[in-house]
């Protein structure tokens, strides 16, 4: 590959070879023929990629279930997810550059494996705190085993075959993101041989297993750069800058945002600007950083991580508000609200379907990051159409209605996803894909973790004020079902407690006892109705923000090279 060229989503094989061009010879490539089991070594990746996602998911659906059996308080719930995230967010930098030193089929094999044992752990654990520790070795070989498999896609494909493999790469992730709840939802409901919800990570192992096998046999032995040696200092630096960035953000809200939270974030990024001196002067110096700092320079790449760690936000933040207002709001339970944001994945297929027909076509190239910038106005459109259904039901809005928004945002999703990460990559040469495919992949945790913490901020800050609002609005309807004087007054007082204890609750999973007591009693009917109200009022403000998130993954996808520009700068 020609330094500083880009492939967005490159013609043909000839874009990574050179050519005989003597007259009367056929032209023949110098480059190594392509790999042959690299569409079967693809689908072994992108197994390891799902069981990641998916376990990454599956901590507030099963949560309610642990805690009734393990025991614990509140922060049972809170660190069921944050150990994993934190530990995933800390490994990943490292974990990307491992591959480069030792290799990336050996890396991947070391990850999937522990990552299937600490499945097992969790399956077993009896106690919270074993729980909890074994979702940090989760998300520790997690942080291993997920950047090789970028890498590895970029080892094994070119040209437009690349294009097609990455493309794939994307829908999956947006598949497991709206999928990992439905899958939680049914495992846990279903109860299979009385495992309840130790099957959401029993469920790992013939997973775990299959990949195991598969990557032993499939993966291709290459993917290790003989003189690359790991830069412990850059590692204690990473992981020492991701760690007060990441943690204030996964439980800044649950501590109620104090001074020390914010400190900590300034702490964090002030040591990430110290990682990167360092690692400039180690390259200069002649030896191997953990990041190479000349992927910065890369215009694909360098905006790629602006435009991925805001996009990954509007995901991951919408992803989760959804999964509140479904079911904290509207009352559903876990497989219920699985099966509501199937429109999502269905329309995320349709998206990835649309980017494969004009790849065939060769439109693609000529889109270049026009079709990325496409499908987020799409998912915009779907985030106002969502919100517009609101304005419209109102108290009588139930899980269905939303489903054709969510179409919608699915569609633009799978749109976005489909050439992001090979437009990213594309430019990356073989020895910075292991820098590149673990930085890439930890901004994209550390976007998500941003994600969570904005919507969810903005989601419980304007709840108490909205149900009780709600409640003023409700109150005076409720004397046509029977419910008058002194019951009505009850009713407002309880509705305006429901709003207060939610919006102060630091377990989102579980609904507080007034909010409960709504639904029993004459007042019934006209609390439920309060509920959803004031949810439904929630969830539009929501959007708003989530609106701007996407405004400013369109802002910064201007920063992506435009397509046919050869120099990356």
């Amino acid at each position: 590959m020609f330094p500083g060229k880009i492939l967005l989503m490159s013609d043909s094989y000839a874009d990574d070879v050179a050519v005989s061009t003597a007259p009367g010879q056929p032209s023949e490539p110098l480059g190594p023929p392509p790999y042959t089991w690299r569409w079967v070594a693809l689908w072994v990746i992108l197994a390891g990629e799902a069981m990641d996602m998916l376990d990454a998911l599956v901590a507030n659906i099963a949560a309610p279930s642990i805690r009734a059996e393990l025991g614990g308080g509140t922060s049972v719930t809170q660190w069921l997810g944050a150990a994993y995230a934190l530990a995933m967010a800390v490994g990943l930098i490292t974990g990307g550059r491992l591959g480069d030193v030792v290799g990336r089929r050996r890396m991947f094999l070391v990850g999937v494996s522990g990552f299937t044992v600490a499945s097992l752990l969790c399956a077993v654990a009896q106690s919270p705190g074993v729980l909890i520790g074994s979702r940090g070795l989760q998300g520790l070989f997690g942080a291993v085993m997920i950047p090789q498999g970028l890498g590895l896609i970029k080892e094994m494909f070119h040209g437009r075959e690349a294009g097609k493999a990455f493309g794939m790469y994307g829908p999956v992730m947006g598949l497991s993101y709206v999928g990992g709840p439905v899958l939680a939802g049914w495992l846990v409901s279903a109860d299979f041989f009385g495992a309840g919800w130790r099957m959401v990570f029993l469920i790992n192992l013939p997973l775990g297993l299959l990949a195991l096998l598969g990557g032993w046999r499939f993966l291709p032995e290459s993917g290790r750069t003989a003189t690359a040696r790991l830069d412990l200092v850059g590692v204690v630096l990473a992981s020492a800058a991701a760690l007060p960035v990441v943690f204030p953000l996964v439980q800044g809200r649950e501590l109620g945002w104090p001074v020390w939270v914010f400190a900590s974030m300034a702490a964090g990024v002030a040591l990430f600007g110290l990682f990167g001196w360092y690692e400039t002067r180690t390259a200069r110096r002649g030896g191997d950083p953990l990041v190479v700092p000349g992927l910065f320079r890369k215009r694909a790449f360098s905006a790629g991580l602006v435009t991925g760690a805001v996009l990954f936000a509007a995901v991951a933040g919408f992803s989760l508000v959804l999964s509140l207002f479904l079911q904290s709001g509207l009352g559903a339970t876990p497989l219920e609200a699985g099966l509501a944001v199937l429109p999502w994945s269905a329309g995320t297929v349709v998206g990835f379907v649309v980017v494969q027909i004009l790849d065939g076509s060769g439109a693609l190239d000529r889109l270049g990051r026009g079709l990325v910038q496409t499908g987020v106005v799409v998912m915009a459109l779907g985030t106002g159409a969502f919100a517009l259904t609101l304005q419209l039901v109102g108290a009588r809005v139930t899980v269905w209605h939303g489903a054709p928004a969510l179409a919608v945002v699915g569609l633009g999703m799978g749109l976005v996803m489909g050439p992001f990460f090979h437009t990213v990559l594309a430019a990356v040469e073989p020895h910075e894909t292991g820098s590149a495919a673990g930085t890439l992949t930890a901004v994209q945790q550390l976007g998500s973790a941003l994600g969570v913490a904005v919507l969810g901020t903005v989601f419980f800050s304007v709840l108490g004020g909205q149900v009780a609002g709600a409640a003023d609005t409700v109150a005076p309807g409720a004397g046509s079902a029977g419910v008058t004087g002194a019951e009505r007054s009850a009713l407002v007082v309880a509705l305006r407690e429901c709003g207060r204890e939610t919006a102060g609750s630091k377990d989102p999973a579980t609904s507080p006892d007034s909010c409960r007591r709504l639904t029993d009693g004459p007042a019934a009917e006209a609390g439920r109705a309060a509920v959803r109200l004031g949810y439904a009022g929630t969830m539009k403000i929501t959007l708003g923000a989530e609106a701007g998130l996407l405004a400013v993954t369109l802002v910064a996808s201007f920063l992506l090279p435009r397509p046919g520009r050869t120099r990356d700068r």
